[in-house]
């Protein structure tokens, strides 16, 4: 899922027109700057990270061999998944002030030009891309409409969910006073009992499996198909349309 709306061009050229225009006529933009590349790769294997440990916290194994007190398996792998899910929530906060401080591609995750009619018109066009109505789709230099879309409300929205149920969850175990519980202690009565958080978080796992199957399948359909780059454009920066 990648590319950015038409909202972006606007900056240079102020109408949509415009904005397609100049994506056919641009052949290699610096998008990504060094920080967010970094935070989207160590991002990726967090989140994987926490999904195979947070499915084995769900579904242990069923048995080891020899004494219970001989394995600590449960233990490392808990201990992955709170490694992970520290670097997944200071990963965001740095990426929050790389938004302030960065380019406006940089802001893209965090803003959505929900009153811009060019913006609905341009999701509308990508719409009959994904549904195979139109041959190509147009040039974006960040992400396209439904991918900022995507972002926001399947990744950002969810991400945070994520982090402020999965500490809650961790503050029962840190013991009340602990710095989770006093800063995420409010998200368990929110939702009635513990074990509805654990159902809503476990639940949101599967969101986020979800999220990025379908990240991965329309960024490499959008490399193949849509003659722009998408997965380099996050190693190297660097968008570069084909034709």
């Amino acid at each position: 899922m990648s590319a950015t709306p038409v909202s972006d061009f606007s900056q240079a050229t102020g109408t949509d027109e415009g904005a397609v225009a100049h994506g056919r006529s641009t052949k290699s933009v610096y998008v990504y700057e060094a920080p967010v590349r970094l935070w989207h790769w160590i991002n990726a294997l967090s989140i994987t990270v926490l999904a195979v440990s947070g499915y084995f916290i769900g579904s242990p194994l069923p048995t080891l061999s020899g004494e219970a007190s001989s394995h600590y398996l449960m233990g490392y792998i808990r201990f992955a998944h709170f490694a992970a899910g520290y670097v997944l929530a200071v990963g965001l906060l740095g990426r929050i002030y790389w938004a302030i401080v960065g380019n406006h591609h940089a802001r893209e995750l965090f803003t959505l030009p929900l009153t811009s009619r060019d913006y609905w018109r341009e999701v509308r066009t990508m719409f009959k891309w994904y549904a195979f109505l139109i041959p190509q789709p147009n040039r974006y230099v960040g992400h396209n409409p439904i991918a900022r879309l995507a972002m926001f409300f399947g990744f950002l929205f969810l991400t945070l969910f994520m982090i402020c149920t999965g500490f809650a969850l961790y503050g029962e175990g840190a013991q009340a006073g602990s710095w989770a519980d006093r800063a995420f202690g409010w998200v368990i009565p929110l939702f009635g009992q513990s074990q509805d958080v654990h159902t809503w978080h476990h639940l949101g796992l599967w969101g986020m499996v979800i999220f990025v199957t379908l990240h991965v399948y329309a960024a490499i359909r959008e490399d193949i198909m849509g003659r722009q780059s998408i997965v380099s454009t996050m190693i190297s920066g660097h968008r570069t349309f084909k034709d």
